[in-house]
């Protein structure tokens, strides 16, 4: 039977099949992360890590929510302390996080890859911790891309703006000793920042420049944006991805469009109306260059951003205040599905929703659009964000099971900054052979392992790898388990 000694070598599995199953069909699958925020640029340089500050705290709003909660001042956080006192402040944070994820992920995160397993973190430890964890930092396999190698990842996706190089994507590509792929992900959102006209400005004379094309109206956005689409097509890229409130399909005309365009790029304000209406026109342009190459295409909805105002204009984006949005999905979502269905230009697509009242609605709306050309076109996509902890992720793998087909789920990634964060590949992988484990034990399921043993290895990795169409094989010419 189980152990029930915390982060025991079978953490989250509570029966004897649950065990069974992570041991003999999860544990050793490989990795391929679809969704990361990873820099390409210190996967390229190879960066090491100064300290557990950089690699563990630093960017991480995760941690710095909590930290906040803690009482703990901002300056620990993202102000000027040193690398050490931040740290301090962490470990004072810990042992008040029991049952949040953070707790679960903080010790997984300090027993792989650093091998401490024999203590709790926390103000008592943290010193001991500080000394091992830095000694270890300085070792070519905790590099960026020792990390890669050591938690077994075939493939990770970058998430990139339509104007960024590619250079360290393609200085990695050209480098045969490192066997990870790494490859972008076009993410247009800025083309679709119509609520601050100067930061539009800027970015499109960004745009200008990377594409060669004068961005002078809608029509030249879209054909510099087509232009850039194509730079990433040649560059490996096979996805793209869309931050966005909620879906938009609102009817336009291309004067109205450029009529927007031109005032926005001329620093004016524009109603929610009209930003309604160029945001459909992006989006729908973006998933028709989506659908000519036979790129999948991401939405991720329902993300409230920078509702604290005065710590936006303070810190920028990405700083942990941002929270769930509480619209209706539904009737913008079909509308833009269906525009692009009823034209037979609907691409493999994945939504994440954030707010978890959405999620039968989402499940059951792209259940609406497969057509039978592949399995699980139309993908609901893993918990993000804030459900991405062990009841969110059950949550997620019920509403898959229920209105789709679990079997054919591609399965978990990191949507992270961390090159530590791949623990969480670990911790789904976990919680997923424990639901089907003890369904089996309890008669739901039939003790066939054989059969469930081969629906886990396809969500840990198998399904993404037929899924997506990268531009090499990714471990041979075969997904694993069909050699």
């Amino acid at each position: 039977m189980t152990s029930s000694t915390f982060l025991s070598e079978n953490f989250l599995l509570e029966c004897d099949s649950a065990v069974r199953l992570y041991h003999e069909c999860a544990k050793d699958m490989p990795i391929l992360d679809y969704h990361s925020h990873l820099s390409p640029v210190l996967i390229a340089e190879d960066h090491r890590f100064e300290n557990m500050t950089e690699v563990w705290l630093s960017g991480d709003h995760y941690k710095w929510r909590a930290m906040r909660a803690n009482g703990v001042p901002e300056y620990y956080c993202t102000g000027n302390a040193s690398v050490y006192e931040k740290f301090l402040k962490w470990a004072e944070t810990v042992p008040k996080l029991l049952r949040n994820p953070l707790y679960h992920w903080t010790h997984m995160g300090l027993q792989r890859p650093f091998g401490i397993a024999d203590r709790l973190f926390g103000p008592d430890t943290a010193a001991e911790i500080w000394d091992t964890c830095n000694a270890k930092l300085v070792l070519p396999e905790f590099s960026c891309r020792g990390l890669l190698r050591y938690f077994n990842v075939t493939l990770v996706c970058t998430t990139d703006d339509p104007t960024d190089d590619l250079q360290a994507h393609q200085k990695i590509a050209q480098d045969p000793s490192f066997p990870v792929q790494v490859l972008p992900t076009f993410r247009p959102d800025r083309a679709m920042l119509l609520q601050h006209p100067e930061r539009f400005h800027v970015w499109v004379d960004k745009l200008s420049g990377a594409s060669g094309v004068e961005v002078k109206d809608y029509g030249s956005l879209i054909e510099a944006l087509r232009k850039r689409h194509d730079y990433f097509h040649e560059h490996g890229c096979r996805l793209s991805d869309h931050g966005i409130e909620q879906f938009v399909a609102e009817d336009y005309e291309v004067a109205d469009l450029n009529r927007i365009f031109r005032d926005v790029y001329n620093n004016q304000a524009v109603s929610l109306a009209d930003r309604a209406k160029f945001k459909s026109a992006v989006l729908y342009e973006c998933a028709l260059m989506n659908y000519e190459k036979g790129w999948s295409q991401q939405y991720h909805v329902g993300a409230m951003r920078n509702v604290n105002s005065k710590m936006f204009e303070t810190l920028g984006p990405d700083t942990g205040f941002d929270a769930i949005l509480d619209v209706s999905q539904a009737r913008n979502m079909t509308r833009f599905l269906d525009r692009l269905e009823r034209q037979g230009k609907l691409a493999r697509t994945i939504v994440y929703n954030l707010n978890p009242a959405d999620n039968e609605t989402v499940a059951s709306i792209l259940a609406c659009y497969q057509d039978g050309s592949e399995p699980a076109k139309m993908q609901y996509g893993d918990a993000w964000w804030f459900l991405d902890q062990r009841d969110g992720i059950l949550r997620q793998l019920e509403t898959i099971s229920n209105f789709g087909l679990l079997s054919r789920f591609v399965g978990m990634l990191t949507d992270s900054r961390s090159f530590l964060s791949f623990t969480r590949h670990d911790y789904f992988r976990r919680i997923l052979c424990n639901l089907l484990g003890c369904e089996m034990d309890r008669g739901l399921l039939p003790r066939d392992f054989g059969l469930v043993g081969s629906v886990v290895r396809d969500i840990c990795y198998n399904n993404a790898a037929r899924y997506f169409g990268f531009r090499a094989p990714l471990s041979g010419t075969q997904a694993i388990g069909e050699r």
